[in-house]
């Protein structure tokens, strides 16, 4: 039992790790040394949601549920899904980054238009999780995260995925698919607030 136990626990330790780390597909966060601010750019397009074919499968069926016990309450969460993005989950990403370093030393944002460079985070993966009480499941996103030149797109200084990036909070009571999701960003924010400062030093 107890070396079940260990293996557990190694295991997780294994996959938190993993999802906390960048899988470099082009360049190096080396490339990013010296760079103070960058303007952010987020994309859902063709986001994956499991356990469906597409994200429009994924809202009709979630629609239809809460239609069922309340009449506009389909639409309520349609349109909510879309803000958060707006609201919630863009604003979290941007504050959790620029809060790991010290008087603005290094910032992104999405308002930055002077910035020489373009952070850009493409949502691939989205799991809203669930937490009904009794169980509970973290939200996790994948994304592709690329630093390129705003006056040259093709110049691609890194470009990698993280993959797995799970959100929680609230001392487990995090019922609000929103926050859980936010919380993902605020983690894939610090993982590469993380990696940025130490090619900064």
């Amino acid at each position: 039992m107890k070396k079940q136990l260990t293996l557990f626990v190694f295991l997780l330790t294994a996959v938190v790790a993993y999802s906390q780390k960048m899988k470099v597909e082009e360049g190096n966060f080396k490339n990013l040394k010296g760079i103070t601010s960058y303007k952010l750019e987020f994309d859902y397009t063709d986001v994956e949601i499991p356990k469906y074919d597409s994200e429009e499968e994924f809202l009709e069926d979630k629609m239809a549920k809460r239609e069922e016990k309340e009449a506009g309450a389909g639409e309520k969460f349609k349109n909510s899904w879309f803000l958060d993005r707006e609201k919630r989950y863009e604003p979290k990403y941007v504050e959790s980054f620029n809060k790991r370093f010290d008087d603005g030393k290094i910032k992104v944002g999405s308002d930055l238009d002077d910035a020489k460079y373009i952070m850009k985070i493409h949502t691939t993966k989205l799991y809203a999780g669930y937490n009904v009480g009794i169980v509970r499941h973290n939200s996790e996103i994948d994304a592709i995260v690329t630093v390129y030149e705003a006056g040259n797109p093709s110049n691609i200084l890194l470009s990698g995925k993280y993959k797995d990036v799970q959100g929680s909070g609230a001392m487990g009571y995090d019922f609000d698919s929103g926050y859980r999701i936010s919380e993902c960003y605020a983690k894939l924010a610090k993982n590469i607030a993380k990696s940025i400062k130490k090619v900064s030093k």
